[in-house]
């Protein structure tokens, strides 16, 4: 054995070829290595908007820092002129332009371009009473004129009025009409003992009794609409006194004997019926209601109908009209049998009915002429008025043989 081991002891044996017994390491491969480039290009253009943002920030900051208007249009001038554009007084009582943009069973909210919207309650919503603002047509988007009358203190809010400003109108209104000397019509709405209050143009004015013209109470004159004129009109004052007797005394003016008038039956009595024709109280006797007997003016007439009335006679200082139906009848009996035919046929028979008045005036002025030589007229022999001319003999007539008048 060591022989054999001696004889190896000399022998140099070469290494092992690397080249083929050896294993080459395979290179690491990372999970998506495939799409690193364009994660890369990614990454590359994040990292590039950043720097380009920050640094118009930086410009930004910069321009801010050393030139604050540069490149603005808008400018401190033009910005103070806006601020005065839309700046107003809202001291109390200036009218300003608003636009209502929320309504409630209180009141509206309105925009007045202010820090804060401004508040009309209901009550100073209209001159007249109501209980909604849309009652008088105030809903959203309803732009009107108000004028400033106070300020809540709780936020300091404005609050406006539309009242104040109608008010103003009103009194303009009856300013106006009495001037013009017209009639109005008046609700009464209250009384005391020396008359009574009626509502005009929203106005509250005074009716003394004595320029009443009928003797009715304030009870029951309430509710009731009286023709007025305007006595007094004084807005410093807040006097404004009417008149039912003035008015009443031009609408009697135009009563003529003769005219057809549309009335309304008030009440019935055992003698007739009272008319209302604008205001005027007229009575229709029963013997001119018909040419026909008429023993109950319930079956003819009642409270509330409408109809034709022809004026027979007017005394002014009394204040009494009398009417009729009866002249205006085509046929004796219409009125009770077909009263719509007497208020068809109605200015027709008046027209005849003045016809024959004025040829009954006529005569009785031509009569009375032939007595009244010193008027300057006589009566032709064709029945004409004119000139006076005296065909008397110069010495005159005699009148010897003229009997005494007779006593009656």
């Amino acid at each position: 054995m060591a022989s054999l081991a001696q004889q190896f002891t000399g022998l140099r044996c070469s290494p092992l070829s690397s080249s083929r017994f050896s294993v080459k390491p395979k290179k690491s491969q990372k999970v998506g290595a495939f799409a690193s480039p364009i994660v890369s290009s990614i990454a590359d253009a994040q990292t590039k908007a950043r720097l380009e943002l920050k640094q118009v920030f930086e410009d930004a900051y910069e321009r801010c820092r050393t030139a604050p208007m540069e490149g603005v249009s808008f400018t401190l001038d033009d910005f103070q002129t806006a601020l005065e554009k839309y700046d107003f007084d809202s001291e109390i009582g200036t009218k300003v332009k608003g636009t209502v943009f929320c309504t409630d069973n209180n009141g509206a909210l309105v925009d007045i371009t202010a820090k804060s919207s401004a508040y009309l309650s209901v009550q100073e919503a209209s001159i007249h009473k109501i209980k909604h603002v849309e009652e008088v047509g105030i809903v959203p988007g309803l732009r009107e004129e108000f004028v400033i009358i106070g300020e809540l203190e709780a936020d300091d809010s404005l609050v406006l009025s539309l009242r104040s400003i109608q008010y103003e109108l009103a009194w303009e209104r009856c300013r106006q009409l009495q001037a013009e000397d017209v009639v109005v019509k008046g609700k009464i709405v209250g009384g005391n003992k020396g008359g009574v209050v009626a509502s005009v143009e929203g106005l509250r004015g005074f009716v003394p009794f004595s320029q009443i013209s009928s003797k009715s109470t304030a009870e029951e004159l309430l509710d009731k609409e009286l023709p007025l004129k305007f006595v007094e009109v004084d807005e410093e004052q807040t006097r404004l006194v009417l008149s039912n007797r003035k008015a009443m005394a031009d609408s009697q003016a135009q009563l003529g004997i003769g005219s057809v008038v549309l009335g309304t039956v008030q009440s019935l009595k055992p003698y007739g019926a009272f008319i209302d024709i604008g205001g005027v109280n007229g009575l229709l006797h029963v013997s001119q209601i018909s040419h026909d007997r008429v023993s109950d003016i319930a079956t003819v007439l009642q409270p509330g109908d409408t109809l034709k009335v022809m004026i027979l006679s007017h005394d002014r200082e009394r204040g009494r009209v009398s009417l009729s139906t009866k002249k205006l009848e085509p046929t004796p009996g219409d009125m009770i049998r077909n009263p719509t035919l007497v208020f068809e046929k109605a200015e027709e028979m008046a027209q005849t009915f003045r016809q024959r008045i004025a040829q009954a005036e006529a005569m009785a002025r031509a009569d009375m002429l032939r007595f009244q030589p010193e008027s300057g007229l006589s009566l032709s022999g064709d029945g004409e008025l004119g000139p006076f001319t005296s065909d008397l003999p110069p010495e005159g007539l005699d009148l010897s043989d003229v009997p005494e008048a007779e006593g009656s």
